[in-house]
């Protein structure tokens, strides 16, 4: 019995060690590298160009009356635009953050005397705005938005002339207007064009700033008070197209296995 059982113990392992010369030499893979996840999460800063135009509500007021009814004024021009803000990711699909920027150009319309028949021209130099934005990622490097805020601006005086021609006859001083602004956007990443720049992105945001109603008193050229003044309600529409450099685009580094 002894022998028989020593006799299939050595088939056994004859068997087996032959099974095993057969098989195929075992490969090893190396896990893959981390993947670097996208975050939203960060500062960013941006500079760009845009245009736009404002319009104005106004009439003439002479000896605290008024002399003429609401006119309609307009004007229109491009401007260059730097900025900076920080953005928090959060839901995995939501984007929220605050934001600092000013517009710097020259947006030329016109200032009008109606009751005296007074022409001149108005400029918008600059305007600042400080808000918050919230979007939501339609894709993981593309957002869209929404913002609002406060805003100042700041607006040049006018030499107002004769609608018939001739000298200058009046006067109007430069101000500042204070006030709100609502608007919206789409922002970027650049690889979406193919272009393999990490960190950087274009946005391109539409702007509709509200300010305050001044009083703007007329100076004749002689120095001499006028007893007429303006009356100056504007609002002004902005499209603008920037590049965006995010410092943590990278986003923290995920390990997948």
């Amino acid at each position: 019995m002894k022998k028989v059982l020593l006799a299939l113990t050595a088939v056994a392992a004859f068997t087996g060690s032959a099974f095993a010369a057969d098989l195929p030499a075992r490969t090893y893979t190396k896990a893959p590298p981390p993947v670097m996840t996208p975050s939203w999460t960060g500062f960013y800063i941006f500079g760009g160009a845009g245009g736009g135009i404002w319009d104005a509500d106004s009439h003439t007021v002479a000896g605290g009356v008024a002399t003429t009814i609401d006119q309609r004024m307009g004007g229109d021009g491009w401007f260059g635009t730097v900025g900076a803000g920080y953005d928090w990711q959060f839901n995995s699909s939501w984007v929220a953050g605050v934001f600092a920027d000013g517009q710097f150009g020259s947006l030329r319309g016109s200032m009008n005397d109606n009751f005296f028949g007074r022409t001149g021209t108005e400029k918008l130099k600059d305007t600042w705005a400080a808000g918050v934005r919230a979007g939501y990622l339609v894709a993981p490097n593309v957002l869209s938005y929404v913002n609002a805020g406060y805003t100042g601006s700041e607006w040049s005086g006018a030499t107002l002339t004769s609608t018939l021609g001739g000298p200058a006859v009046a006067t109007t001083p430069s101000f500042n207007r204070n006030g709100w602004f609502v608007g919206g956007g789409v922002e970027n990443n650049l690889n979406i064009f193919g272009i393999s720049a990490p960190g950087w992105f274009m946005k391109t945001e539409y702007r509709a700033a509200y300010f305050n109603s001044i009083t703007l008193p007329e100076t004749l050229a002689s120095g001499a008070p006028s007893v007429d003044s303006v009356t100056f309600k504007p609002w002004v529409q902005t499209i603008s197209t920037s590049l965006v450099y995010r410092f943590n685009w990278t986003g923290p580094v995920v390990a997948k296995y």
